[in-house]
């Protein structure tokens, strides 16, 4: 599904990494880890298409580059990425419209991540833990293969991390892929990628 190879980043006069390679296949999910300053959120942001490497080549095998980042993968960055605000019930429903879920998506995504609740209440309003929530349903309702996070669970507590968990898993077994940048376990099996160096 993804292909890296030899691939070179920088933060400013900072070498992130040198000639890293790996690949994501269908069903799989990848956990980048390394210490703080790596370059795990970079590599995730150059695969997005946010930042150029400085070499290397990052290629997507069901399109070119282009359309894979603009309609088969998502982003969830450490940063949610909502409008504060705004409702939850009008950002929820402009994230979905804007990653082409339609109206079965968008309740799907309400009723799995019990957001029904929150939906009146201003996005600056819920808690760390229930705006992630709120972030995860673009996910659910607009289905899209590849799935990149950046420490996706960081504000969850243990029951919405194994309920996240499982919705990984199901994204899994449907032939999606998972690359993850990570600090805790992630809670389905995948397999770990050392990015290193860091401070």
């Amino acid at each position: 599904m993804l292909s890296v190879a030899g691939l070179t980043l920088s933060r400013g006069e900072r070498v992130l990494f040198r000639d890293l390679s790996l690949s994501v296949a269908s069903g799989e999910a990848v956990a980048l880890t390394g210490a703080n300053g790596a370059g795990k959120t970079s590599l995730l942001r150059a695969i997005a298409g946010f930042i150029r490497p400085d070499a290397g080549t990052i290629e997507f095998t069901a399109a070119d580059a282009a359309e894979a980042r603009a309609k088969h993968l998502h982003w969830l960055g450490h940063l949610d990425g909502l409008k504060g605000a705004r409702r939850a019930r009008d950002e929820l429903a402009f994230q979905a419209r804007w990653h082409g879920a339609d109206a079965t998506g968008l309740a799907a995504a309400i009723d799995v991540l019990a957001l029904e609740p929150l939906l009146d209440l201003e996005v600056r309003k819920l808690s760390a833990g229930q705006r992630r929530r709120l972030a995860f349903a673009r996910l659910v309702a607009a289905p899209r293969p590849l799935w990149l996070l950046d420490e996706p669970f960081a504000p969850l507590d243990a029951r919405w991390r194994k309920a996240l968990g499982v919705l990984m898993q199901a994204h899994l077994d449907k032939g999606g892929a998972i690359l993850a940048a990570v600090h805790d376990p992630l809670p389905v099996a995948n397999r770990a990628v050392d990015v290193g160096g860091g401070r």
